[in-house]
């Protein structure tokens, strides 16, 4: 985005009885659009195949930070424009996870529109320079609790885990860290029960490690694969075309490409914008490779990309508004499948280099504070309301990652020597003890066997 302790015995107990089941995922709330799932590299309604048209929300931006899907008021009156778009997903960077969006989300369904949403916050997000500190418990424990603020629509189409925490070739010994939230998000959908939906990364484009960093979230083992990948991408300038923009490159880069791939972002403002590449997208040209995009961005927020502008209550349509509208109308999907790779697959992982500082596939454990919400749910959100974030270290004992991760588990299994994982650090067999949580089975044996003697002895 450019903008922008212990515990007495009988609690525990209780804390276990009254704890959610995994086997008891909570009823969708809404029915009136199919889930979109993935196979190979494609994403699908169904049988049919999906391919993004969608469009990046958030008026205000990250000045004046608001969660417009939390106000029926905003959502109903921006709703109207996004049919007359045409559009059939909107991505949000950020929400309030303390509230409720079943109205809004209600309608959006209702106007055959999905969901691509950002789980972080600028307060809970992780840090390019301090990776190992932001990556820490209370950080996800509310982007857990974003996700299951979300995960029961239907038309909550995906996660993204990030937005460009890698933005040059000084910071890619972050993406341990971001690929190690994508991996605990994934963890987490499958131990609460819930339905999985697709978790990947919006990526800078960055020319000189863009396909390192698409290679990197799809190898090694299947816990820590992406679903899908996607990127910001400028380059397409009117006047262009699809070898002048370098798109034919993109697309040559990425054949073969295992997971679903599309533009997080796009839509080139240095000249008028005529949507041009919009024929390409979605066009045999690409759909092989590339499932649609986002256009870049409904609101105008002081940099000149947004297709309206807002004042007060009012939205007044730029002229840019009505050549989108008339290149979405006039491009149809392509016929049948696309084109696309049916059995997907993993990458090999990019080798280190200048321009990737990151070897192998080694991530760092899942904090050990953080591993009660796999069983427990995260619990309530903070909202957008606080002053203060996750990003300066935690303050739970446990709070940040205790070693590099067992490939399959998560878990710690060799003691952190600080900075990025590597290839070259040992990975122990051993996996972490029982944690508390995982204990309470035996507890609660204990004391409904005292109980049951207990009332033997007064009988």
């Amino acid at each position: 985005m450019k903008t922008f302790s212990t515990i007495a015995a009988l609690a525990a107990v209780s804390s276990v009885i009254a704890a959610p089941s995994v086997t008891q995922p909570l009823a969708p709330r809404q029915s009136t659009l199919q889930p979109i799932t993935v196979k190979g590299n494609a994403f699908f309604q169904g049988d049919k195949r999906f391919y993004m048209r969608g469009i990046d929300y958030q008026p205000g931006g990250s000045s004046k930070l608001s969660d417009p899907i939390a106000d029926p008021d905003v959502c109903s009156r921006d709703i109207k424009y996004f049919k007359e778009l045409g559009v059939n997903t909107i991505r949000i960077y950020s929400v309030d996870n303390s509230v409720s969006h079943d109205e809004c989300m209600g309608l959006l369904a209702d106007a055959g529109i999905y969901l691509v949403l950002d789980v972080n916050t600028p307060l809970y997000s992780l840090r390019r320079d301090k990776p190992e500190v932001s990556y820490n418990s209370d950080y996800l424990q509310n982007i857990f609790a974003t996700m299951d603020a979300f995960v029961n629509y239907t038309n909550t189409l995906a996660f993204f885990s990030g937005n460009e925490v890698i933005n040059d070739d000084t910071t890619t010994s972050a993406a341990p860290y971001v690929k190690a939230v994508t991996r605990d998000m994934r963890s987490y959908l499958a131990s609460r029960g819930h339905r999985q939906i697709p978790v990947g990364y919006s990526a800078a484009d960055v020319d000189s490690n863009r396909l390192e960093m698409a290679q990197y979230m799809n190898c090694g083992s299947d816990d820590e694969r992406s679903d899908f990948f996607a990127f910001n991408d400028y380059s397409w300038c009117d006047p262009s075309s699809f070898t002048i923009s370098g798109w034919d490159k993109k697309v040559e880069n990425f054949t073969n490409y295992g997971l679903p791939l599309f533009l997080s972002e796009f839509g080139c403002n240095t000249n008028t914008r005529e949507w041009e590449e919009i024929k390409s997208l979605y066009s045999t040209d690409m759909t092989s490779v590339y499932s649609g995009g986002l256009v870049y961005e409904y609101s105008e927020e002081g940099s000149k990309y947004g297709v309206v502008t807002i004042k007060g209550n009012t939205i007044t349509k730029k002229d840019e508004f009505d050549t989108l509208v008339a290149a979405f109308k006039g491009t149809s999907n392509p016929p049948g499948d696309g084109g696309y790779n049916a059995t997907g697959g993993a990458s090999n992982c990019p080798a280190k280099s200048a321009n990737w500082d990151v070897e192998g596939d080694s991530l760092p454990a899942i904090p050990v504070a953080a591993q009660a919400y796999m069983k427990n749910g995260a619990g309530k959100g903070v909202g957008l309301a606080v002053k203060t974030g996750s990003q300066d270290g935690t303050r739970v004992q446990g709070g940040m990652s205790s070693g590099i991760a067992n490939s399959g588990s998560g878990t710690a299994g060799s003691p952190s020597t600080g900075g990025s994982p590597s290839a070259s650090s040992s990975k122990s067999a051993a996996h972490l003890s029982m944690q508390p949580f995982d204990k309470s089975p035996m507890i609660l044996g204990m004391v409904l066997g005292f109980f049951t003697l207990l009332g033997a002895a007064l009988l």
